[in-house]
């Protein structure tokens, strides 16, 4: 764990005894340096105090270390997002400080966290004391419990949230209509948000968003006649499509396939004299490239130039990746060099997609190169840059390389995810060594610890290899936590 960082005041020298004397001014003591409980610290340096020290004494040890306020807490939770527990942990021992209090932006963090980790009881829990605080819920706090629920398999359960939303003080309205409407399409479940758009756009004036949702959702699963009818339903009930309208049916051409049509829809756009934004381009450049036709995608990448529209930072992240995937990494990183030639700031993703297409050639030596360029630029790697490396690392046979990558994450910077711990724990069984079992295992207790559900496949994966590599001591501790976690498959009798 770093050190806290200490404030270091310089006092400037006195004057030149030459200058003509003044009576001297009466001495003002200064007050005393704050206590060092209460100096400023770094998030980090928080971040993996909590991390490293035993719960039982956390609370001890927690309250009194700094000067709590509501955007350090926001970061830190923000840090420990991929460890659950101490997350929950840090926000229950703060609850109860007696300076500080928690925002309506915390207990959102809270909640979120205890959906994914898919502990109800505590996110109803905080639902009811946020709201006897009269902190909320609002709807942003239903967004992120209808999304988690859609997220888990439970759809059915978030329309009955938002059903309930007027019972915990919190009215449903358009807006909270149209997010339910986008979580249940974003989730590939278009037909029932298409039910219950159906059903209730009397009730919430469906508006504009609302129509451009539910096409999007049949865009995403590949069915664009589908959406081409909501767009007619739309214009037969008096509202003008708009561009977002026109470029979300454009991207499902090209989803589905469909370049011919999409290429048609794009010159029906331009007859019409509708408005093309970079959104319009961007797509197409994507669109194009992503089926293979890379000149063709050049091309419009230079044309929107020529036609007034300036490229985004979008827009050079979609042919960078056309590049890396569909002809090569060089060209990528002239695009890459072009970008910052002209004064775009590139992105973690843009750096995620020359990461990759290096990763992709072999070339690891110079992926992890850019990936400390991003540090230089002052924007940090995220869980995808790490797990990029790691799954390349682990597929090339450098698995400890791997697993160096993989202790690097638990800085306090960057906890690893649900992904990192599958992607390394598929990397053990490669070698089909006893040792390598033994550390898949230990991710797989690592994991559950920082609050991840396992799928049953991976627990079976993990008691079978340990079992076959003669661990049969280790594969009882795994089964007896599973048997914990109500995934006893019925074939294991130890």
């Amino acid at each position: 764990m770093s050190k806290l960082h200490k404030t270091v005041v310089v006092i400037p020298k006195s004057a030149n005894s030459s200058f003509p004397k003044t009576p001297p001014k009466p001495q003002t003591v200064p007050p005393p340096p704050p206590p060092a409980a209460e100096t400023a610290v770094d998030p980090t340096s928080v971040t993996n105090l909590i991390l490293k020290t035993n719960p039982e004494i956390l609370p001890q040890k927690l309250p009194g270390l700094t000067q709590w306020t509501p955007d350090l807490v926001h970061t830190i939770l923000k840090r420990l997002w991929n460890h659950g527990p101490k997350a929950l942990q840090f926000f229950k021992i703060l609850d109860s400080h007696h300076t500080y209090t928690h925002s309506a932006t915390a207990f959102d963090y809270g909640i979120d966290i205890a959906a994914r980790m898919r502990d109800y009881k505590t996110l109803w829990a905080l639902v009811v004391r946020m709201r006897a605080r009269k902190l909320g819920p609002g709807p942003k706090t239903f967004a992120i419990i209808i999304e988690r629920y859609v997220a888990s398999g439970k759809a059915d359960k978030a329309v009955d949230v938002f059903l309930s939303m007027h019972k915990h003080g919190c009215p449903q309205d358009l807006n909270s209509f149209n997010t339910l409407l986008d979580v249940l399409c974003k989730a590939k479940r278009a037909e029932m948000a298409y039910n219950l758009f159906k059903m209730f756009r009397g009730k919430f004036r469906a508006d504009m968003v609302s129509y451009n949702i539910v096409a999007n959702g049949f865009c995403l699963i590949k069915r664009t006649p589908k959406a081409l009818e909501i767009l007619k339903q739309m214009v037969e009930r008096g509202l003008d499509p708009n561009v977002m309208t026109y470029n979300i049916i454009l991207k499902g051409f090209f989803r589905a396939g469909q370049t011919k049509e999409a290429w048609e829809f794009f010159l029906q756009m331009k007859r019409r004299k509708c408005e093309i934004d970079v959104v319009t381009y961007t797509t197409m450049v994507h669109g194009f490239g992503v089926a293979g036709e890379v000149e063709r995608s050049r091309k419009l990448f230079d044309e929107m130039v020529g036609a007034g529209v300036l490229p985004s930072v979008a827009t050079y992240n979609a042919l960078i990746q056309v590049l890396c995937k569909k002809d090569n990494v060089e060209n990528a990183i002239l695009v890459f060099d072009e970008m910052l030639w002209k004064g775009y700031v590139p992105n973690v993703t843009t750096y995620n997609l020359v990461i990759r297409g290096l990763c992709h050639v072999g070339n690891m030596d110079r992926a992890v190169e850019y990936m400390d360029r991003l540090k230089d630029d002052e924007c940090e790697p995220n869980v995808q840059t790490y797990n990029l490396l790691i799954r390349y690392y682990c597929d090339d046979g450098e698995i400890e390389k791997g697993l160096e990558l993989f202790e690097k994450m638990s800085s306090g910077h960057c906890l690893p995810n649900l992904d990192t711990y599958n992607i390394l724990i598929s990397a053990m069984f490669v070698r089909k060594k006893s040792d390598d079992l033994v550390v898949a295992g230990k991710l797989l207790l690592e994991m559950i610890d920082r609050g991840f559900l396992p799928r049953r496949f991976t627990f079976n994966r993990v008691l079978n290899g340990l079992l076959l590599t003669g661990n049969q001591g280790f594969a009882r501790e795994i089964l007896r936590l599973q048997s914990r976690f109500g995934r006893l498959p019925h074939q294991f009798r130890l």
